[in-house]
């Protein structure tokens, strides 16, 4: 099993630099996978796949978070409040206390008062919000270089790293533009060029979390809180206390997301998470509760984000209108080949008509990336739905002692 899956993952990074490949050569972009794009990309997609990774902590547990976006505003808050007065780092420290605090809040409401989990996060998402526009407001206006929406500046830097032995040489590869090769170069090369500290503790993070999660008891036993948390209770697991473990820990990988905001803009402002947090439960979902898949979709909303961030000439959402044609056709055929021909038909139709609006337009407003991951994200639910499968008991409310 372990063999076939190595191949099948083996075969989609393939097909994808495949694909990239030939977007690249046919709209003469070396945007597309220079080592720059890949750097920011990362960067872009770190707050978003901190609050997957966090919604994976918490609905593994069987509870839904739907709070994230509140703990990432507290975590940009406690960032920018700290950071303003004791530098970067403890920025990040309070952020991730500021997002715990937020977990154990929404714990408390949903495991031990039993309040509906949907209810308690969207309470958790207006507490915050209000809480820091008040604390704004109270400790920032009368604050050199602060305002009522917004915090002084924050002291210092996190570190960005970067690998000169490895990237160079892969960079001036990259540069002779040659089919494929020079695409994997720039690709590599992004992994160890300007990445911020920050960002290769996102890393650690996700490989830490599929050890932990499906390698150690531990593991075992938080996850069977979220698949039958009364046979896990027979057994002597303390579910409640990993429900709350889960949960707290949760709102500290989210708090630390928007630390990363705060500390990347060098400043709080309020709106600062603008809507990351929900970006990432549905990159979760599309991930299927699972760390790499929940990986892979923070990075594609961070590199679409790139692409129309550093866009000159329209060449960038050019390529990815492209891009996005080539890949609806690869998904098509593979529905096809699968015996699922009327929806692989519509993909390759809808592939079909993207290439005839990037053979007809040369330009396409900006708007059309901001809504492409979105679009993407969709797709994808509607057509893997069914081989989705979240915990048997997400969302559902547990009493120690209680039959299900």
């Amino acid at each position: 099993m372990n063999i076939l899956k190595q191949r099948r993952m083996f075969m989609i990074a393939f097909s994808a630099i495949t694909i990239l490949s030939i977007t690249r050569t046919f709209t003469d972009n070396s945007d597309l996978t220079s080592a720059d794009t890949i750097s920011q990309a990362l960067g872009f997609a770190v707050p978003i796949g901190l609050a997957g990774l966090a919604g994976i902590w918490s609905e593994r547990a069987g509870v839904v978070n739907i709070g994230l976006e509140g703990m990432m505003v507290l975590g940009t808050f406690g960032a920018g409040w700290a950071g303003w007065q004791w530098g970067a780092w403890a920025g990040v420290l309070a952020g991730v206390l500021f997002g715990a605090l937020g977990g154990l809040l929404l714990a408390v409401a949903a495991i031990t008062f039993g309040v509906d989990q949907i209810i308690a996060g969207t309470a958790v998402n207006l507490l915050a919000v209000g809480l820091t526009k008040f604390l704004a407001i109270v400790l920032f206006t009368n604050a050199p270089g602060g305002g009522q929406a917004q915090s002084p500046p924050i002291k210092g830097s996190i570190p960005n790293i970067t690998v000169e032995a490895i990237a160079n040489p892969l960079i001036t590869l990259h540069d002779k533009g040659i089919f494929f090769i020079s695409d994997v170069a720039g690709l590599v090369a992004g992994l160890f060029y300007q990445l911020s500290l920050l960002s290769v503790i996102t890393f650690g993070l996700f490989a830490g979390t599929s050890y932990i999660l499906w390698k150690t008891r531990f593991g075992l036993r938080l996850r069977s809180a979220g698949e039958n948390p009364w046979a896990a209770d027979s057994l002597g697991v303390n579910v409640v206390k990993y429900k709350y473990l889960a949960v707290t820990f949760s709102g500290l990988l989210a708090g630390l997301g928007g630390a990363y905001l705060s500390i990347a803009s060098t400043i709080y402002r309020n709106g600062n998470t603008a809507g990351r947090g929900f970006i990432g439960l549905a990159t979760m979902i599309f991930g299927n509760w699972r760390p790499g898949g929940t990986g892979a979709g923070a990075i594609m909303f961070g590199y679409i984000d790139t692409l129309r961030l550093i866009d000159t000439g329209n060449k960038n959402v050019r390529g990815l209108i492209l891009l996005g044609a080539l890949v609806l056709f690869v998904i098509g055929a593979y529905l096809m080949r699968t015996g699922k021909r009327s929806t692989g038909t519509a993909f390759a139709i809808l592939g079909s008509v993207m290439i005839g609006a990037f053979l007809a337009a040369k330009n396409f407003p900006p708007e059309v990336a901001q809504v492409a991951p979105y679009i993407t994200t969709l797709l994808v639910l509607a057509t893997a739905s069914q081989n989705l499968r979240p915990p048997a008991a997400d969302g559902v409310p547990f009493r120690k002692g209680e039959g299900h």
